[in-house]
């Protein structure tokens, strides 16, 4: 998949593969009309961190939660 051009389908991607990454349980707040393409390079960084990283430790994963959080709508 082509992530270099911000769209809500690449949103919508990103957010799948770190919910599962991040092992999220409420999925609601993975919900890509809940984020503004505005803070798609955000979003971007983050999943291309979370990837390269690999294994999480607790504390990274709620850091990464959390910052998902803040760049929610």
């Amino acid at each position: 998949m082509q992530l270099e051009q911000p769209s809500k389908e690449n949103m919508e991607y990103m957010l799948q593969e770190l919910a599962e990454k991040l092992q999220v349980v409420n999925r609601s707040i993975m919900d890509a009309e809940d984020y503004n393409l505005e803070k798609y390079e955000d979003l971007k960084w983050m999943y291309d961190m979370v990837i390269s990283k690999g294994r999480l430790s607790a504390s990274e994963t709620q850091a990464f939660i959390n910052e998902l959080a803040a760049i929610r709508k």
